[in-house]
């Protein structure tokens, strides 16, 4: 018996359906059969080769949700829930963090530890099947596996994604207080996600900055009270909009989540004096961004952070508040595509034309 999976080759080449041997489970180790993997911005920036330390080829998807098949010295999750075979699950995409270095154990930043590694992203094909564009995936010993709650079903998860984590960790990282006037810049999967775990902290005014009509339509399904479409607008037009609805003074919190360097410049102005920014959408190098430091940063007392991917506690809250807010949380509406193996190419060329904003691989559709 064999799985098919889909490989990434190398930057900017097409991609291809391989089949592999089927995998059995070592000690500690779980295999999925995959209901669903995203197709998110990052993969396409893996396709245009924007991502340092990609070990090409690659099987793409760091983000899925899997049935377990079998497991092997394996009996929870990480929150000690019972797992067994047939039960619905996901898993920190990172993996192999060394818990002892100085980015783990001193600065508490596991996202930087030298040793991490990413499925779908840092592990090269003849590690084996460790990304989600396949109808198998291998857990290693030792990822953290989350059973998904009887109340979120997969579609809810996989339609808000990597996007759903790290929208979390941004918002947790803004600071956000109850009433606070925050912008969101970009209203793709982080975006959305952001717009929608800052209404639930207790934002006062959501505003969102973004593109096409159809993602503008969805921030404001989840939460954005005000959208200003980039293309429609200048940057003046949306300064004077925004000013008009802060009394003058700015934003509190702004959140970039559209992976343009042209947007930092922009948000920073938006903001108010002693504002916080958070950077989330510049996972991978899109370019420089030019500005004043004095007059956007110093002068303002700016709080500035990044947000450079997620760890254990972002996914652990997402499915929480996923499983307690599920009404205002309908991350499924998000998902434009659901694509077998036989179509990734597509998915990825839709996800990077805008023509979807979540696309789905669903590998058991062919």
């Amino acid at each position: 018996m064999s799985v098919r999976a889909a490989v990434m080759p190398g930057p900017g080449m097409p991609l291809e359906i391989r089949e592999f041997p089927d995998p059995t489970p070592e000690e500690g180790e779980v295999i999925l059969d995959t209901l669903a993997s995203e197709v998110c911005g990052t993969d396409v920036h893996l396709w245009h080769g924007r991502l340092d330390g990609v070990p090409y080829p690659i099987i793409p998807g760091h983000v899925s949700v899997g049935r377990i098949r079998e497991l092997r010295g394996v009996e929870a999750d990480v929150l000690g829930r019972p797992l067994a075979p047939g039960d619905p699950v996901t898993f920190l995409d990172v993996h192999g963090t060394c818990h002892r270095c100085f980015h783990c154990q001193v600065a508490s930043q596991p996202n930087r530890c030298p040793s991490r590694r990413v499925y779908g992203i840092t592990f090269p094909l003849d590690d084996g099947l460790l990304g989600g564009w396949s109808q198998a995936i291998r857990l290693l010993a030792g990822v953290q596996i989350l059973k998904l709650p009887e109340s979120v079903p997969a579609d809810r998860l996989i339609g808000g994604g990597c996007g759903l984590f790290t929208g979390f960790a941004a918002v947790e990282r803004s600071d956000l207080r109850m009433g606070a006037t925050v912008l969101v810049q970009g209203t793709g999967p982080v975006g959305l996600s952001a717009v929608a775990f800052a209404r639930l902290r207790g934002a006062g005014q959501i505003l969102a900055i973004g593109d096409p009509d159809a993602r503008l339509a969805l921030a404001r399904r989840f939460g954005a009270d005000v959208t200003l479409s980039l293309a429609a607008t200048t940057r003046e037009e949306r300064r004077e909009r925004i000013l008009a609805l802060t009394d003058g003074r700015g934003v509190d919190v702004a959140i970039e989540a559209a992976g343009q360097p042209s947007a930092v410049e922009e948000g920073l102005a938006l903001l108010r004096d002693g504002g916080s920014y958070v950077v989330a959408g510049h996972y991978t190098d899109t370019g420089s961004a030019t500005l004043n430091p004095h007059t956007l940063l110093n002068r303002k007392h700016v709080a500035l952070r990044g947000q450079w991917g997620t760890d254990l506690r972002h996914l652990v809250g997402a499915l929480r508040m996923l499983e307690r807010h599920g009404d205002a949380l309908p991350f499924e509406e998000v998902i434009g595509g659901r694509y077998g193996l036989d179509r990734v190419q597509e998915a990825l060329e839709d996800v990077e034309a805008l023509r979807v904003t979540k696309a789905v691989v669903v590998p058991e559709d062919g």
